[in-house]
């Protein structure tokens, strides 16, 4: 599916991917471009093939792997287990160029549903060399379900990731900022309010954690951290609502 601003195509969402199960298959948004053509994903890279342009993926949903590639396990550090699971489509509520409301199950190794979702995803322009991407969220589940990262099971060194996360296109020497802060060490696990990428040619402003995991040096990402260094838990009926923006600018 394909999300157009102003008839210009800017995403190409990938609903049901037909990926290994240790990649964790989930939709994903690959590739993303600015109004004038640059494409500032990446998926599928060759050092982290679980990385899929812009999705939502946790490495520990009850002892799910919704993330792929190796589990953090404490004591133990980066270990394969057959412990991966899948987020499925399960229908769309609206289908538009510039928005889509989606049904979604987060599910266990064995298809059980751990949660449900009802995603937004909305394209909008800001001016003639930008545009705006929104993705919301709403989690609910059955019974208690925990959300962890390598951080929260005992990974040091700011391993805070799982959440909204977007692999950016590889691009040498990427400079991140938040505020005052500058680069990797500075911004990874702050509470700032945004977070500005830039690279020759385009430029992305993100707004939506209340921290941020940053890697700039062994691969370009970003992610809305959920559970930067400690859990969240979602309770039985109790919906879990965030979003994510990202603004994607020609310069």
């Amino acid at each position: 599916m394909r999300l157009k601003v102003g008839g210009v195509t800017v995403a190409e969402y990938v609903v049901a991917p037909d990926l290994d199960p240790t990649l964790s298959p989930r939709p994903y948004l690959h590739p993303v471009r600015t109004l004038a053509g640059a494409v500032v994903t990446d998926a599928l890279p060759e050092d982290h093939r679980w990385h899929l342009g812009l999705s939502l993926a946790v490495q520990d949903v009850n002892g799910t792997n919704l993330w792929g590639g190796r589990t953090y396990v404490r004591d133990q550090g980066y270990t394969w287990l057959d412990d991966h699971g899948t987020i499925t489509h399960e229908g769309f509520d609206e289908a538009a160029d510039d928005r889509l409301v989606q049904r979604l199950a987060w599910r266990d190794r064995k298809g059980e549903v751990l949660l449900q979702e009802r995603r937004e995803i909305t394209a909008t322009l800001v001016h003639s060399e930008a545009w705006r991407l929104s993705l919301s969220w709403e989690l609910t589940a059955a019974e208690r379900v925990t959300l962890g990262s390598p951080a929260t099971n005992g990974r040091p060194d700011g391993a805070g990731y799982g959440g909204c996360f977007l692999r950016f296109a590889p691009v040498p020497d990427p400079k991140v900022s938040a505020g005052e802060l500058r680069g990797e060490k500075q911004v990874n696990g702050c509470t700032r309010e945004r977070v500005e990428w830039a690279v020759p040619g385009w430029r992305a402003t993100l707004t939506g954690a209340s921290r941020w995991f940053v890697r700039t040096g062994i691969y370009p990402g970003v992610c809305a951290a959920w559970a930067y260094d400690k859990v969240q838990v979602i309770e039985p009926g109790v919906p879990w609502r965030g979003r994510f923006t990202a603004e994607f600018a020609d310069t």
